[in-house]
């Protein structure tokens, strides 16, 4: 009896709070899905870390459960494909965890991207002025992992000197997966300083910062082979591997991406040329990913990177340090949240969505909703400022807040917090198209940004239309895409982005009073940055 031809391909996304699988067909179509939850250690001092065993478990827990509910035989995947969180990964000889903070719990061997440990170094680094920060926007961030690296050799040296490989979190399950070291452009480029229009690292900049030895070495540490997003890796999945995941060894391994990238996509080339849309994933945080012909160079966002997201293309990355989690925070900060939550879990739905259904019966015109926020604003920099300020220490403000404690006053903050969100886009955008890197419309993914009232107030604070695409789990789909590439199912990736992402629905922006009226507290967004600024400047000597 012969095999039947592989038609279905593996995604895997690792977020902050848990790992998934998708099995999708060749047309992008979505059979089947599972994910497990991860565990996330918080400290003092905005100290995140997780463990790699254990989202390695969770991983294979997702992929085993994914095919089980599709009722696919392991001999009809093609291809998997990963990314993740741009998490910091260290790891021993042999590749034993090694403990990463003041725990000394070996299972704790990741920094997560949200832990802001290393906000000194980041200020240090950027005081050098070095020629790489071009490349991230004249600023790094101490999401990245250069800073990271530094608050290790400084505070956990001998962890940073018994460390055999730093891996980025997505390029450290692709090794488990496939026994290969090679690392992904998207990965290395984005969050390391790797120069990939060039295929090199810079050892002057590794110098200049005090990490001189990872060049001494050859890099060997951090990754010696760089390769685009979709590129089959090693011989496929490793024996071990596979048992793992219950696929079948040599099943193709494809170089990954980090999880906003992946969104970017598996959205982006729905809407034709991926040039014209910006890619906007709304989740915890938020990420926007626009795609260049040449480089752009614009101050405050990540960027210019080749090769990141579409091979042979170049990328700008922007974002907002929280965003899902954001609106979570705001949302928990007024009295009548906690009644409102029981009342939206007795109901079987999220907080967000419950409130959604409030405004909607207010407004029944999504556009409409903004005038319940009249005179409310809110600059929702909880955790800082990521594009296109570059300031880890912007914090959030609200304005116009009263004594109300009802249910009404809470839909004010909500609408408001989701407008904030929207201007802060808009800001992004706007910076952008002043740099030579305009959009036309932004593709949105996350799943924050799924509500329609969302996607509405998105599109009216920006100006730009909003289109969602019919994928539902469009990171998945990235990252289905990938292994659709490192099983040559598709010539290319422009091949595969147009076969399996199709855009859905599509948000136009309101124009006339609405529009003025957002044009309006678009302004007063940008004061309320100014402000707090001021306010933070001139109370330094309380620091």
């Amino acid at each position: 009896m012969s095999t039947p031809d592989p038609r279905y391909v593996i995604g895997v996304d690792v977020g902050t709070g848990s790992a998934r699988a998708g099995l999708f067909d060749l047309q992008g179509r979505m059979v089947a899905t599972a994910k497990h939850d991860i565990q996330t250690f918080h400290a003092a001092g905005a100290i995140v870390e997780q463990s790699s065993t254990d989202i390695w478990a969770a991983v294979c827990r997702s992929v085993q459960d994914t095919l089980a509910s599709a009722g696919v035989p392991a001999a009809q995947v093609a291809g998997i494909g990963f990314d993740a969180t741009c998490s910091l990964v260290v790891l021993g000889e042999g590749g034993q965890p090694l403990p990463v903070g003041t725990s000394e719990d070996p299972a704790r061997d990741i920094i997560v991207w949200m832990d802001h440990r290393a906000v000194a170094q980041a200020e240090r680094i950027n005081a050098t002025g070095h020629p790489v920060l071009r490349y991230v926007g004249g600023r790094i961030s101490p999401e990245m992992e250069t800073p990271k690296l530094l608050w290790l050799h400084e505070h956990r040296p001998a962890v940073f000197n018994a460390a055999w490989q730093f891996f980025d979190l997505t390029d450290y399950l692709t090794w488990r997966a496939s026994g290969d070291l090679a690392r992904s452009t998207c990965t290395i480029t984005c969050k390391w300083t790797y120069l990939a229009h060039e295929q090199r690292w810079d050892e002057s900049y590794f110098r200049t910062i005090g990490l001189g030895m990872l060049a001494d070495e050859g890099f060997k540490r951090i990754g010696r082979r760089a390769v685009p997003p979709g590129t089959p890796l090693g011989q496929g999945l490793t024996a071990e591997a596979a048992a793992a995941l219950g696929l079948l060894p040599g099943t193709p391994v494809a170089a990954g991406l980090i999880d906003a990238h992946a969104g970017g996509l598996g959205t982006v080339g729905a809407a034709g040329d991926p040039v014209d849309s910006l890619g906007y994933v709304f989740g915890t945080s938020s990420c926007t990913m626009t795609t260049t012909r040449e480089p752009v160079f614009v101050s405050g966002v990540w960027g210019p990177y080749f090769s990141a997201m579409v091979p042979g293309a170049w990328l700008n990355e922007g974002g907002q340090s929280v965003a899902g989690a954001a609106i979570e925070r705001l949302l928990a900060l007024h009295p009548a949240a906690p009644e409102a939550a029981r009342t939206a879990a007795a109901q079987g739905q999220p907080l967000p969505a419950w409130l959604a259904q409030q405004v909607a019966q207010r407004c029944p015109q999504p556009s409409d909703s903004a005038r319940l926020a009249a005179g409310l604003h809110v600059l929702p920099e909880f955790l800082g400022n990521r594009a296109p300020h570059a300031d880890p220490h912007a914090r959030a403000c609200i304005a116009g807040l009263g004594m109300d404690s009802d249910l009404d006053s809470l839909l004010a903050l909500y609408v408001a917090g989701l407008c904030g969100i929207g201007y802060g886009l808009r800001q992004i955008i706007d910076v952008q198209a002043a740099a030579g890197a305009p959009v036309q419309q932004v593709v949105i993914s996350g799943g924050a940004g799924r509500l329609d009232l969302v996607r509405q107030l998105l599109a009216d604070a920006t100006g730009k239309p909003v289109l969602a695409t019919q994928a539902e789990e469009p990171v998945l789909l990235g990252a289905a895409i990938l292994g659709a590439l490192a099983a040559r199912c598709f010539a290319d990736a422009p091949a595969a982005m147009a076969a399996m992402s199709h855009t859905g629905q599509r948000y136009e922006p309101a124009g006339g009073r609405i529009a003025a009226a957002h044009a309006g507290r678009y302004q007063a967004f940008q004061r309320l940055q100014a402000v707090t600024r001021e306010i933070r400047e001139a109370e330094k000597g309380l620091a």
